[in-house]
């Protein structure tokens, strides 16, 4: 198969992988994906409901998906759904432009990234590429370049998807009976992240991964993606597959917030699965500390020892650098036996 000129080298650096390590992998999942499922779904219009059972009862399915599953589905979100359109439409335009724009314009904060630069084996390769913005790199003028038309549609989504963050952590926070503001006071837009996607269509096996599996580094993810579907998560130690729903968004956990709360919240592994004939688009918004802060718990006592963001990231970097492979939270547990 000839690569389109907006295609990264997927397909050549996949051929390298598996013949410097030998191994043909591709990810055996029908056998223990369950059926596509429906995540839990919250109509967030019971927040702002003048009666206080249903913004109670509403409060309390959030609370209840983020520990039984780490994900859910938010409809009434706020969020103009022409918006979310015209997000869309700017990011296919932007993965539109031929690879070697988009690999050496060093727009957006030098942010656009394919394949794992990482990966050693074809089991560590993910089949995508992404801009990934940090959000005080969106309003700066000299980062668009030729992409000029994207900034103001990205910097109006991204005030959408913090304010939607930001209701939300309240929720979670305000459960475990913190003060509201808690996040905020660590986490804006200097600090936060969008994640712009493309999945391209994989002539080689619809099961290779899109994105190998993994948890969020964050305290919350918000993420819009369109039908083609592809995201799976675990759920009762077995891989589910999650079915689109174009009029909802989607939130999880990440580590941070399970850290904090003492594994009340639970951040889930996930990955994404390709498709044999379709691209597949989505936009993830991360709600991240500075590297400076110090993420602690909420009470005690604690299962984590405290940690600053950039610690953590570091020892993300370390682990995926030796092993080739994110370990994550039970580095930082109290009484960890990892070294």
């Amino acid at each position: 198969m000839i690569e389109f000129d907006q295609n990264p080298p997927l397909l050549r650096k996949y051929a390298e992988l598996v013949c410097n390590s030998g191994e043909n992998y591709v990810a055996n999942c029908n056998e223990s994906v369950m059926k596509e499922c429906e995540l839990p779904l919250i109509d967030l219009g019971g927040l702002t409901s003048e009666n206080k059972e249903e913004r109670d009862s509403c409060a309390k399915a959030i609370c209840r998906a983020s520990s039984e599953w780490g994900f859910f589905q938010v409809v009434n979100h706020g969020i103009n759904l022409q918006l979310l359109r015209k997000m869309r439409a700017e990011q296919v335009k932007l993965f539109e432009f031929p690879f070697e724009k988009k690999v050496t314009c060093g727009h957006f904060n030098n942010s656009y990234r394919w394949g794992n630069r990482t990966a050693t084996c074809p089991k560590q390769f993910s089949w995508s590429e992404a801009f990934h913005v940090p959000l005080n790199k969106i309003s700066e003028e000299p980062s668009y370049g030729e992409f000029g038309s994207v900034r103001e549609v990205m910097q109006e989504y991204a005030a959408a998807m913090q304010e939607l963050a930001r209701l939300l952590s309240r929720v979670l926070v305000n459960n475990l009976g913190h003060k509201k503001g808690l996040l905020e006071e660590i986490c804006d837009e200097s600090t936060c992240f969008l994640r712009l996607n493309r999945y391209p269509a994989c002539p080689i096996s619809p099961e290779i991964f899109g994105l190998v599996p993994h948890t969020d580094s964050d305290f919350l993810t918000i993420l819009h993606q369109d039908q083609v579907g592809g995201l799976q998560l675990t759920k009762d130690s077995r891989w589910v597959a999650v079915k689109p729903n174009q009029d909802a968004l989607i939130v999880n956990i990440g580590d941070l917030f399970q850290a904090w709360s003492n594994d009340v919240y639970k951040s889930v592994e996930h990955k994404v699965m390709v498709n044999a004939k379709m691209e597949r688009y989505s936009i993830a918004y991360f709600v991240c500390p500075s590297y400076e802060s110090t993420i602690g718990s909420c009470k005690e006592p604690t299962i984590y020892r405290s940690f600053t963001f950039g610690e953590y990231r570091s020892q993300i970097q370390q682990d995926v650098k030796k092993t080739g492979h994110k370990v994550g939270l039970p580095r930082f547990l109290l009484h960890s036996q990892l070294m």
